[in-house]
């Protein structure tokens, strides 16, 4: 049954209280305004019988005088596959100018799937960006955030695994977007083909607070609901601190008691119940999660990125337009590197990586003058290569070509002896002669 109050007690921004009995938390609510408009809200906290809720649109109109009706349902979003090629609001209307969504009304919010009907990750999620496939692998059903500094292309490089992934269905869900941000997805998915199989829950810098925190759990809860109807479905959420700072606000404005920097106590929990949808369903489909994280003035010890690398399993670190091969880190890439990958994969990204890092030492010798003996001059020739041909967010390789790239760098700075490769690796795969395009540069 129904429940409809006839008076608000007070009005502060987009939440409201009203004395009520037997609401209950997440429940939605809707307010009759005077002037005949209707807004919907949800239940954010209890106390005896005041009853604190937040508005999902701008309140502007609205009076102690109105009537609030609690409609006994959570909020839900609606399911179906009429929900490919659309985009919709944080509360889940569409914002495409299309029809109506028609599906199934399924819950937000709900627990993550039961640990008996997970299975160990086994399979790779191919991106064709070099320093993802070949020194990170993407593993199918993982959890990892992009760090990043503000006004580094993040949002590109979740085009470009969008565009490539060959998940069955992606899911994109936009928070705090500028609408030059919100076009440029539209306008890729669009250039790319990818639409069809695209869908987004966007929210805007615009539009209310409330919205913002509802989109991984519109997105999730969808995602979900595919991976049990065996589909695999990839998740790309952007930006997730855009998230923790519209909790941040709604904690502030009911006089919550901060923890670091602000932000609510719960953060973990908020963040955690979130990416911890991540999962690989026995006999069924797959979520894998990629969250964009900013760190304020690049701090990593920020409470969002500081809490999220507790939950997640590895992180790619975005620095300089490129994702940085030191700090970035994927925790699953030992279950697929080798074992569905090539053979000389483990072996060839170590020593790349090792060498990389010795060239950083060379380039500061170089920079303090010191003279630079051969092994340093070679040093510093692989690493402009390696920045050239694998390093830039640009390259766009397969994973077996990138592998062979990274053989005929080696082969064109190196002989097979400095490599530090054992030797059966190095007679299999060492090219016979170097590359002639590497070679003229």
């Amino acid at each position: 049954m129904k429940t409809v109050h006839e008076k608000i007690n007070n009005i502060r921004g987009n939440l409201i209280t009203v004395t009520a009995h037997g609401a209950c938390l997440g429940e939605l609510a809707r307010i009759d305004l005077h002037d005949g408009r209707s807004i919907y809200a949800s239940v954010l906290r209890i106390e005896d019988d005041q009853v604190t809720l937040q508005t999902f649109r701008n309140p502007r109109g609205l009076s102690t005088g109105d009537r609030v009706t609690f409609l006994n349902t959570q909020m839900q979003a609606t399911w179906g596959n009429s929900l490919l090629g659309r985009r919709l609001s944080g509360s889940g209307l569409p914002i495409d100018g299309g029809p109506e969504i028609i599906g199934e009304a399924i819950n937000l919010g709900t627990p993550s799937l039961n640990p008996v009907r997970r299975i160990v990750p086994r399979e790779m999620v191919r991106t064709n960006i070099p320093m993802i496939d070949v020194f990170n692998c993407l593993v199918k059903s993982q959890k990892i955030p992009i760090f990043s500094s503000p006004g580094e292309p993040y949002n590109a490089l979740l085009m470009r695994i969008a565009n490539q992934t060959d998940a069955d269905i992606v899911i994109i869900g936009g928070m705090g977007l500028t609408f030059k941000d919100y076009q440029a997805f539209i306008d890729n998915a669009e250039a790319s083909g990818s639409m069809n199989k695209t869908i987004m829950f966007v929210h805007c810098a615009t539009d209310p607070t409330v919205e913002c925190t509802l989109v991984p759990d519109m997105a999730l809860a969808c995602a979900e609901r595919f991976a049990v109807n065996n589909k695999d479905v990839l998740v790309l959420l952007t930006d997730m601190t855009a998230f923790a700072d519209s909790l941040k606000e709604i904690a502030i404005t009911m006089d919550q008691v901060p923890s670091n920097r602000g932000y609510p106590g719960s953060l973990y929990s908020d963040l955690a119940s979130r990416y911890e949808k991540a999962v690989q369903i026995d006999g069924s489909g797959s979520i894998t999660i990629i969250g964009v994280t900013t760190m304020p003035g690049g701090d990593i010890t920020h409470p969002v990125p500081d809490n999220t690398g507790y939950i997640t399993e590895g992180q790619y670190y975005l620095q300089k337009g490129s994702i940085d091969p030191f700090g970035s880190l994927s925790r699953l890439k030992q279950l697929v590197i080798g074992k569905v990958t090539r053979g000389d994969h483990g072996d060839l990204a170590n020593a790349m990586i090792r060498l990389y890092a010795e060239s950083k030492k060379a380039k500061e010798r170089q920079a303090m003058g010191f003279k630079l003996s051969r092994w340093d001059e070679q040093l510093l020739r692989f690493a402009g290569l390696f920045d050239e041909r694998l390093a830039k967010l640009e390259v766009n390789l397969p994973l077996e070509e990138a592998l062979d790239m990274g053989w005929e760098i080696l082969s064109t700075c190196f002989k097979p002896q400095e490599v530090g490769i054992k030797e059966s690796i190095i007679a299999q795969y060492w090219p016979s002669s170097p590359c002639t395009q590497i070679v003229k540069e």
